[in-house]
């Protein structure tokens, strides 16, 4: 895949194995820090409103890193009384074995050709994997993933914004993040979506889309799978 904008640690699926490592351990924080975990949870909260589930349901996270979007939605899920059983897929090797060291099943793949059938898991989440992607690969994820997705689908992602980039600088020296995440940091903003851009993407799905921009410079979306009820 080529990104629009620079080049990342993690656009690497032959980096460094104890650098990724160490960068997905501050993303983890960033994630819990930043917003990124709290833009997921809007979606999925939105998701299960419009649909309530009666059973169990499959939560496949597509560049999951370290597992750690997917497993925060199952906790969250079950204080809520919902069961969701979190699948990942990874193209990294390194981040893919800490996913499953994690607790998260795992597959070893490419988003660009999803080794899921149509309708295989209950709910897709893309959290900050978009911004990797040109344009059309983007548009063509969003689109598979809601061929495979039985009910849902949920997109975040990275605002872009100057005072983003501020305040990351900032959070990136408090948690004393590693060289590595604070320039990749700064790259991901800087290929981030503005609220129309974001909006004109999601809605390239083909379904009804609902976004928003939410706290830490985030942006989501939700939108019914292609069985589930618009």
């Amino acid at each position: 895949m080529t990104p629009p904008l620079g080049r990342e640690l993690l656009d690497d699926p032959a980096a460094d194995p104890v650098a990724v490592r160490e960068s997905l351990c501050h993303i983890v924080a960033s994630n819990r820090w930043f917003g990124g975990a709290a833009a997921l949870r809007w979606g999925i909260a939105r998701a299960l409103a419009a649909d309530p589930p009666t059973g169990p349901l499959t939560l496949l996270d597509l560049g999951t890193g370290a597992g750690d979007l997917p497993i925060g939605i199952a906790r969250w899920a079950a204080s809520r009384g919902m069961v969701i059983r979190p699948l990942g897929l990874e193209r990294i090797p390194a981040a893919a074995t800490l996913a499953r060291d994690n607790g998260v099943p795992t597959i070893l793949a490419c988003v660009r050709a999803l080794p899921v059938r149509a309708g295989g898991v209950d709910l897709v989440t893309i959290s900050q994997l978009l911004h990797h992607l040109s344009r059309d690969e983007a548009v063509a994820l969003l689109r598979a993933a809601t061929r495979i997705a039985r009910r849902a689908v949920v997109a975040a992602d990275l605002r872009r914004s100057g005072v983003a980039r501020a305040a990351f600088r900032l959070g990136a020296t408090v948690f004393r993040f590693d060289p590595h995440t604070r320039a990749d940091g700064l790259t991901s903003i800087a290929r981030g979506y503005l609220p129309a851009e974001w909006r004109a993407l999601c809605g390239a799905a083909g379904r009804p889309v609902e976004t928003a921009e939410r706290p830490g410079w985030r942006v989501a979306a939700w939108w019914p799978a292609r069985g589930a009820t618009p």
